[in-house]
């Protein structure tokens, strides 16, 4: 599809007759596109419905597609959709619950406020999708037998739905085995692995014949073991799992499942205490944004090698400044406020300000809200960081921002172009001087004080390469109508497809893409 008629599907400014012409012409793509109008009338709607089932439900999602405007025999996910969202004819339920088609079924028994006897129906039916999906969402008891079924995916979904009843729960998470019985459940039978692929004894299944191919990592040795621990996993990320049988996992030999421990929140102290010692770096840094780890597990981590875990303890809410002061000293932090830095009092902030630490300044320097003695001060840093966190400030003078650029060039341009007070003047020289810098070309074509020079500016800029985008100034209002209607040609397709979305585009142009596309 042609960007630019993509641009003119979402374009405010579309005059009605053209919308008419634009929907039967419509691919997909541009369906979809003309799908999210708010303008749309009811035949406009019906008529895009009719086009494409895709775009029937995505209307539907968007509560713009009644249920009088499907029949469920010529679209039949679009009524599914319906039932989904809760708006659908309770005789489609019954509808699709004996249809042969096993993904009818499989969509309506993720359906909210199925009858008990559709419920038992799906629970019984053949096809082990349809039951498993059911499983995500059924009522307490009904998930509690579904926690017995045969085949280990039925379970694996089961441990995820939080209607479950924690003994179910704590049963699924503990496991079964090829005999007798595990966790007060029958060993399963099947799963996705072995329904395909017959496992002889002591030997692992190779690549199955099947329609379905196996994931990387699913594996059946007759203990269903892919299928297992992802039951394991879900049920640790399941919050009705009971909190001792989420604990007991803490020394599982899985990585994947210890992380999933280490999450959880309101384990005893000893749990955390161990997996701050995890030998893999992973677990210990999802640890570290646990809220509910003591003040001896941040200490333990707050001195850990590993930078993913001081970031993740750095972002955390109620760290002490100490900690934080320690981490910033060995690592860069970006330039998100960090939550102590944002509650930190008056005096902590001009500490922080003077500190002889570069990187303890830079902490400060991105909070926005600074008295203007430490802001002009951080804004005269020699350090380069220092500047570039400071320098989005809406405080801040013309020519302290300048005084940035002409000091530190690329290191600053993208942050002093985010600022509010930035001139016309000095955007363009942005434009013009450092434009090869990450994300200069967006900032200052999404800037309100961006004039028409200055998107000129923008568009021009052609060796700035693959991070720098001008589409945001392609569809600023401001631009001259005769300049948008050169751009809808344009080769960039973000370019074009700005122009086609511009208000300011003359209908004139509207009509003669809608000519030269039809």
């Amino acid at each position: 599809m042609n960007p630019a008629l993509l641009g003119l599907a979402a374009n405010p400014s579309l005059p009605a007759d053209l919308l008419d012409r634009l929907v039967p012409m419509a691919d997909e793509e541009l369906a979809s596109q003309l799908a999210r109008r708010p303008d749309l009338t009811t035949g406009q709607v019906r008529a895009l419905a009719a086009r494409f089932e895709s775009v029937a439900v995505q209307l539907v999602h968007d509560a713009a597609l009644r249920a009088e405007d499907v029949d469920p025999d010529v679209q039949p996910l679009a009524a599914l959709a319906l039932l989904e969202e809760g708006v659908g004819l309770q005789r489609w339920v019954r509808r699709f619950a004996d249809d042969p088609a096993a993904e009818y079924r499989e969509k309506l028994a993720g359906c909210p406020g199925l009858p008990p006897e559709v419920l038992r129906r799906l629970a019984d039916d053949p096809d082990v999708r349809v039951v498993s999906t059911l499983a995500r969402h059924a009522p307490g008891l009904l998930a509690a037998e579904l926690a017995r079924h045969p085949h280990a995916e039925v379970r694996s979904w089961v441990a995820a739905n939080e209607q479950t009843p924690p003994r179910s729960l704590r049963a699924l998470l503990a496991g079964e085995g090829s005999e007798g019985t595990v966790g007060g459940l029958p060993p399963a039978r099947a799963c996705l692995v072995c329904d395909q692929e017959p496992v002889p004894p002591g030997r692992a299944p190779e690549r199955p014949r099947g329609e379905r191919r196996l994931l990387p990592g699913e594996a059946c040795d007759g203990a269903h073991e892919s299928t297992v621990h992802a039951m394991r996993c879900r049920a640790l990320g399941n919050p009705a799992t009971p909190v001792d049988a989420v604990a007991a996992l803490a020394v599982h030999p899985s990585a994947k499942l210890r992380e999933l421990v280490a999450a959880r929140e309101g384990l005893p102290a000893d749990v955390y205490a161990r997996l701050a010692e995890d030998p893999v770096r992973r677990v210990r840094a999802v640890l570290a944004g646990n809220p509910s780890i003591d003040a001896a597990a941040i200490e333990r981590l707050a001195e850990d090698e590993g930078p993913d875990v001081q970031r993740s303890l750095a972002h955390r809410p109620g760290l002490s400044l100490d900690v934080l002061t320690r981490i910033a000293r060995s690592m860069r932090l970006g330039f998100v406020p960090l939550p102590c830095v944002v509650t930190a009092t008056a005096t902590e902030v001009a500490e922080l300000a003077t500190a002889t630490h570069p990187a303890l300044r830079r902490l400060v320097a991105v909070r926005h809200d600074l008295p203007e003695p430490i802001r002009d001060a951080l804004a005269a840093d020699p350090d380069a960081g220092v500047l570039a966190a400071i320098a989005p400030h809406p405080g801040l003078s013309e020519a302290r921002l300048r005084a940035m650029v002409d000091r530190h060039g690329p290191r600053v341009a993208d942050r002093v172009a985010a600022n509010p007070n930035a001139t016309p003047a000095l955007l363009e020289q942005l434009v013009l001087r450092h434009a090869a810098a990450y994300s200069v070309l967006r900032t200052v074509a999404e800037h309100p004080n961006a004039t028409v020079p200055v998107l000129l500016a923008c568009l021009s800029q052609r060796r700035a390469g693959r991070h720098a985008d001008p589409s945001a100034a392609a569809g600023r209002p401001e631009l001259p109508p005769g300049v948008i209607a050169g751009l809808v040609d344009d080769d960039r397709w973000g370019v074009a497809c700005a122009a086609g979305a511009n208000p300011s585009l003359p209908v004139e142009v509207m009509r003669s893409l809608l000519t030269r596309h039809a």
